[in-house]
C-alpha cells in the first residue's frame, strides 16, 4: 500500500522516446504500489493529461517536443498542482540541474540510474522528500547561468535553425531585438556566432 493508505502511488511518464516510454512504463508497473495513469510524448501533452490522470508523480524527459520537462515543471507548480514532478534523463549537466531546481523538481535521476533506485525516488517524493544526486546537486551551483530567459528562448531557436524573422513572429518581438538578444548571448558566451553560442549554451545544459 502507498504511503497515505492508498492502494498506489499515480505516475505520469513524460517522454519522447516511444521505447523508452513503453520501457518505463512497463518497468514501474511491476511494483506493487506504483500505477501508471498517463503516458505523453511531450511536456505539452503531459500537461493535458493531469486531469485524466490524476498523477501523484510526474516522472519527465527534459528535451521533448513543443514542452520541454522544465517548462512542463515550471507550468505545473504556476498552476499549483500537487503532482510533484521527477526530472529522469541522460544529462549530467549542472546547468540543466539548477534550472530543474528553480523550476521547483523534487527528483532528478539519470537514465542509467538502476530500477529499484527509480521506484525508491518515486515512494520519496510522494511521501514529501527529495531525490537528487548530491554529487550532481553540489556542482550545480559552482557555475553561474549567464544567460537571461529571453535570452534563451531565442537562443534555442536559433539552435534549431530558426532565422530571426522566424524567432521574431514565435516571440512576437522585433527583428532588432532579436538580433540584440542574440548578440548578447554570443558575447556572453564567447562564441563565433549563433550557431556556436547554441552549442555552448547547450553542453553547459543552459538551454
Amino acid at each position: 500500500m502507498a504511503p497515505g493508505g492508498r492502494l498506489s502511488i499515480r505516475i505520469l511518464i513524460a517522454e519522447d522516446q516511444a521505447m523508452v516510454l513503453g520501457a518505463l512504463a512497463a518497468l514501474l508497473s511491476t511494483e506493487h504500489d506504483l500505477e501508471v495513469t498517463g503516458q505523453a510524448r511531450d511536456g505539452a501533452e503531459a500537461l493535458s493529461l493531469l486531469e485524466t490522470a490524476q498523477p501523484d508523480v510526474v516522472l519527465s524527459d527534459i528535451e521533448m517536443p513543443n514542452m520541454t520537462g522544465l517548462e512542463l515543471a515550471a507550468e505545473i507548480r504556476r498552476q499549483k498542482r500537487a503532482a510533484k514532478v521527477i526530472i529522469l534523463t541522460t544529462f549530467a549537466r549542472p546547468g540543466y540541474l539548477r534550472r530543474a531546481l528553480e523550476a521547483g523538481v523534487s527528483g532528478y535521476l539519470l537514465k542509467d540510474s538502476p530500477a529499484a533506485t527509480l521506484a525508491a525516488a518515486i515512494r520519496r517524493v510522494y511521501a514529501g522528500g527529495r531525490s537528487i544526486d548530491p554529487d550532481l546537486a553540489a556542482e550545480a551551483w559552482t557555475e553561474q547561468d549567464l544567460l537571461t530567459e529571453r535570452e534563451r528562448q531565442v537562443l534555442r531557436l536559433a539552435g534549431e535553425g530558426s532565422s530571426s524573422a522566424d524567432i521574431a513572429l514565435k516571440l512576437s518581438l522585433s527583428e532588432g531585438t532579436v538580433r540584440n538578444y542574440l548578440s548578447e548571448a554570443i558575447s556572453k558566451l564567447g562564441a563565433a556566432n549563433r550557431v556556436d553560442a547554441a552549442r555552448i549554451a547547450r553542453q553547459r545544459g543552459w538551454l
